[in-house]
């Protein structure tokens, strides 16, 4: 077996060779010796294991090849651009909402150069990062000022742990959630050093429930949106205008998670009604807390709006450093909100709208595109068909509404065509996300941000 140790090509051989020179030239030369060196210790591994030669020995050359390719697989960024057909608008494992060319510039922008992100440019000192989207929240809102931390569920923490340490939080036990990542609001709660008194039961609370929870101990009421499940039948729940009145009965401020958080009417759209940040407002509520990257359509982020006093003493919280949002974050959070300060243009400014109100004729003019050019790529095992689908919002807002919508089916005489089908999707450079159910593969037109480019790269395979 040692004639074939012997016929592994040394390392500075390889170095040496003109295709070696332009590997260095290409990664440098402690990444190219470090591959070799990883290649060459599997090559030993596999002598060992088979007693023969492998075949990437076959040349330097070929060896050579191998590693400009692992090292190029390096350089790829492994979250890569796919294309969604799950009908899932806001698909949380697929990045949630697309933003809009303006986010887009605006964090381009910010991560070019250096913006005025604690600077206050007319009177030459220092101000606080949240400063221009505090005033844009307010204009937009109705609210006194607004804070900004890295997501929802960070606004509730922070909330929580700035006005409820040690102290207790009532909050109807209808409401007590759980989210994506097995996030449950008693676990926050425990985090942030508070007491949960649960009040009511899971179906039914009332104001009364509310009234004799109230201790000299609490910190404030509680309202939390059931964004991701909905319980139907024989209930009863406490309107945030029923609480306000309540907390002002007792001095006790009154806090909302809206979760999603929708700053238009959706139902003027034509889509299922979900609470408005500016109605949460106008009932009183002191803080309302949402996210920017669901129904909002812009990046990740927390958003607080409220009472300017309250505000303020978040802002103070040690923990609002450890939150906070960075300037590329603000500066396409900031691009998006200003998209609402002229509505009738949202549809088609901000692109989570307009995949959610994109008209059923459009998807069917896409749907026999997308058929046309899968049906180039498809053997006889598969039928295409072009049929009505239901999507969804996604992300927990409206988890019980559908919305119509329009799909390429893919069905074959044998299911483990389609599950063949699926990783061959999945193998293409941008990775098409369908879903499988009855029996079919759904491609559904309305989530898909990107059409054209996905036509292009189906036509290029």
């Amino acid at each position: 077996m040692q004639h074939l140790f012997r016929s592994i090509p040394a390392l500075d051989k390889l170095l040496k060779t003109v295709q070696g020179q332009q590997l260095i030239l290409q990664f440098g030369h402690q990444a190219v010796v470090e591959q070799i060196r990883s290649l060459l210790a599997q090559i030993r591994q596999e002598i060992h294991q088979t007693h023969a030669l492998p075949d990437i020995c076959q040349s330097n050359e070929f060896l050579l090849n191998r590693v400009e390719e692992l090292l190029s697989k390096k350089k790829n960024v492994a979250i890569k651009q796919v294309f969604n057909l799950t009908g899932t608008v806001l698909h949380t494992n697929l990045g949630r909402g697309l933003w809009s060319e303006n986010a887009i510039q605006a964090a381009t922008q910010a991560m070019k150069h250096n913006v005025a992100l604690e600077f206050d440019i007319e009177a030459g000192k220092r101000s606080h990062r949240d400063h221009y989207i505090s005033q844009l929240l307010s204009e937009i809102t109705g609210a006194e000022a607004a804070c900004i931390v890295n997501n929802n569920a960070a606004a509730v923490l922070l909330i929580l742990a700035t006005f409820a340490q040690g102290k207790e939080v009532i909050i109807s036990r209808g409401e007590l959630i759980e989210i994506g990542g097995s996030f449950r609001i008693p676990d926050i709660m425990q985090q942030a050093g508070c007491k949960l008194v649960e009040v009511g039961t899971t179906n039914r609370t009332h104001l009364k429930d509310y009234r004799n929870a109230i201790t000299e101990n609490t910190a404030f009421l509680m309202k939390v949106h059931t964004s991701n499940y909905q319980i139907q039948g024989f209930t009863a729940n406490v309107s945030e205008e029923e609480l306000v009145a309540l907390g002002k009965e007792f001095n006790l401020p009154v806090m909302s998670d809206l979760g999603s958080g929708s700053l238009v009417n959706m139902q003027a759209l034509n889509l299922p009604a979900e609470p408005m940040v500016q109605d949460k407002v106008l009932s009183g509520v002191d803080l309302i807390s949402f996210s920017g990257d669901k129904l909002l359509g812009g990046p990740q982020a927390g958003i607080i709006v409220g009472k300017k006093s309250l505000i303020s003493q978040l802002q103070q919280h040690p923990l609002k450093r450890v939150l906070r949002c960075d300037k590329v974050i603000l500066s396409g959070l900031e691009a998006t909100l200003r998209q609402y300060l002229f509505p009738e243009q949202l549809t088609h400014s901000l692109p989570t709208l307009q995949l959610l109100t994109q008209k059923l004729d459009e998807l069917n003019q896409k749907a026999e595109q997308l058929k046309a050019s899968l049906y180039k790529q498809l053997d006889s095992r598969y039928i295409l068909q072009i049929e009505p689908s239901l999507a969804q919002i996604g992300s927990g807002a409206l988890p019980t509404e559908q919305i119509p919508s329009i799909a390429v089916t893919i069905s074959s005489a044998n299911q483990r065509d389609l599950l063949e089908l699926e990783q061959q999707f999945k193998n293409y450079p941008n990775p098409m996300i369908t879903r499988i159910s009855q029996q079919k593969m759904w491609l559904d037109l309305r989530s898909v941000g990107q059409f054209d480019e996905l036509l292009e790269m189906l036509n290029e395979n």
